[in-house]
Order: structure tokens, then C-alpha cells, then sequence
């Protein structure tokens, strides 16, 4: 029988977490991040307008690797690696997105670590 935590994190702790493992270099879309924190892309969205001081929020993109504060991330985007597309909008996800099977192991470890109980396959 698995134990449950007292208090479930909330849905901004469980996206933070999400955002914070997010490699170097690589990228996540809204939808691969609420896919592992347990809520929609548009919630990820408002999150992240809302909470994402301390965290790498250049590294969140739309599905097709746009990213609207492109100005504002190309700095760290440059001093990671990731270059931009030729349309100047983003990045070209088939390149630069994080390995999403690695993203949802790191995850549950972490997730695991703070006691927050996390459904597996």
C-alpha cells in the first residue's frame, strides 16, 4: 500500500519543480510540462506568468518551439546553445526539446523525494 503524503503540493509547486528540471540547452513545451505536473498548458501559461521567478522560463515554449519574449530569452538562449529557427520566432523543437522519458523519470525521483505522491505507469 503507498503511502499519501499530508499535503499534496500545489499545482505551481508541481509545475515549478517541472520547469526546474528542464535541462540546459533543451527545451519543454507548456504541454510536455503540464503533462508531468497534472494540469493543462494554459494553466502552465498563467503559472508561469505568474511564478516563475528563480527559474529558467526561456526554456518553455509553445508546441512548435515559439517562445513571445524571444528578445528577452535570446541571451540565455545564446549562452546555451539554442539557436534560433530562421523565422526568428523560436527554436526547432525536433532539436532542441529535452528528452521527455528522461524529463518524467527526473521528475517522480524528485517528486518522490519531497513526498508528493506521484502516479507511475
Amino acid at each position: 500500500m503507498r503511502e499519501v503524503p499530508d499535503a499534496l503540493p500545489s499545482s505551481v509547486e508541481r509545475v515549478r519543480l517541472a520547469v526546474s528540471l528542464v535541462p540546459e540547452g533543451r527545451v519543454a513545451s507548456y504541454g510536455d510540462i503540464g503533462a508531468l505536473a497534472g494540469v493543462g498548458p494554459r494553466q502552465v501559461g498563467a503559472i508561469m506568468r505568474e511564478a516563475s521567478e528563480g527559474l529558467a522560463w526561456w526554456r518553455i515554449v509553445s508546441h512548435d518551439g515559439v517562445l513571445v519574449p524571444l528578445a528577452s530569452a535570446r541571451p540565455h538562449w545564446d549562452a546555451e546553445g539554442i539557436v534560433v529557427r530562421p523565422d526568428g520566432r523560436g527554436c526547432r523543437m525536433r532539436a532542441y526539446r529535452a528528452d521527455l522519458a528522461e524529463l518524467a523519470a527526473e521528475y517522480r525521483f524528485a517528486a518522490a523525494e519531497r513526498g508528493w505522491g506521484v502516479a507511475t505507469d
